[in-house]
């Protein structure tokens, strides 16, 4: 069994064996089709590639022509270009007419290292999720990005997959299933629950496993559908275990974290913290030395656990919160 795959590794093979027998699969490229993968794609089916070249915003509106004309076009850049740079096409050219583009961004987060700040896409799932028609993908392994672009190939209206630079450690088997609107437990507890997706879903495992050797059992959730989110599990977890904790490689507003905090504050409220980028940009450094800089790590996982818990001991008529004396409360 292979230890580590690359999402964007598995993106790139998947999607050739796809336009071998769907003929209306076409892939579009901003000038970066060795990084995001669909070079191959290219050499195999060079009438159906088109590489539009450092021009994000066209890439998005002649995807949405091609969707328009019947193709099934998924286009691939930089998660930070895909989203920033073409935000309003993404908008008025595919989401408001509701057409059948799937975007697929690599080099997600701050594991992207070295590029920096720049090309550090933080805040790409919230920009994607607060898009009406517009559903939110980021699988945990390889596998689970393979059965992702499959379905993905069948689903009709727009997809925003997000996809990473590094490998990540393999968690399924190689025909794990994927459904829109659903997440999995890929660990049973009952102490408190972890909503993961991407990579924090193998952080969240190596976590649990330090937990359970001190008597703390976590339950663990690959929330890899994002938007829509898996409802009925998330709060079936919320209600048995008393305690969430989510994690993301992206910012904590807009991201994994505040779509499962809307959801317990409207039905379920339980202690909940959302573990993810603080509201602050990336940088450059090697990814390992970035993931812990910023608190993505099983050690940061742990400390978290251990405060939520101490949470859900307090009474219920207790305060969970309370200002300084003659503190002036800022306004937002």
């Amino acid at each position: 069994m292979v230890d580590k795959l690359g999402t964007r590794d598995v993106y790139g093979k998947t999607l050739v064996g796809l336009g071998k027998t769907n003929k209306d699969i076409v892939a579009l490229s901003a000038d970066l089709a060795g990084s995001t993968k669909v070079s191959e794609f290219g050499k195999n089916f060079p009438d159906r590639f088109l590489n539009m070249g450092v021009a994000e915003q066209d890439m998005m509106g002649m995807a949405a022509g091609l969707a328009a004309a019947g193709k099934i076009p998924f286009a691939s850049t930089f998660a930070v270009f895909a989203t920033g740079r073409a935000w309003e096409q993404i908008r008025q050219s595919i989401c408001l007419p509701n057409f059948n583009v799937k975007i697929v961004a690599t080099h997600g987060g701050i594991t992207v290292g070295p590029d920096g700040a720049s090309h550090h896409s933080v805040e790409d799932i919230g920009l994607m999720r607060g898009l009406p028609n517009m559903s939110v993908i980021m699988p945990c392994d390889g596998h689970e990005t393979k059965s992702v672009i499959e379905f993905a190939a069948k689903h009709k209206g727009p997809l925003y997959i997000r996809l990473s630079r590094e490998k990540f450690p393999v968690i399924f088997d190689e025909n794990c299933p994927f459904e829109l609107g659903k997440a999995s437990v890929v660990r049973e507890g009952n102490d408190l629950t972890f909503v993961m997706c991407g990579i924090m879903v193998h952080i969240a495992l190596d976590a649990a496993k330090i937990l359970h050797e001190e008597g703390i059992k976590v339950r663990v959730i690959n929330s890899s559908s994002i938007k829509p989110l898996d409802k009925n599990l998330i709060l079936a977890a919320a209600e048995e275990t008393g305690a969430i904790i989510t994690g993301e490689e992206h910012s904590i507003i807009n991201g994994l974290g505040s779509a499962v905090a809307e959801l317990l504050s409207e039905n379920c409220p339980v202690p909940l913290k959302r573990v993810g980028i603080e509201d602050r940009f990336g940088q450059t450094g090697d990814s390992p030395e970035l993931m812990i800089h910023y608190g993505l790590t099983p050690e940061a996982l742990v400390k978290a656990a251990k405060n939520i818990l101490k949470k859900k001991q307090i009474n219920p008529s207790e305060k969970l919160y309370s200002p300084p004396s003659n503190a002036v409360l800022e306004q937002v």
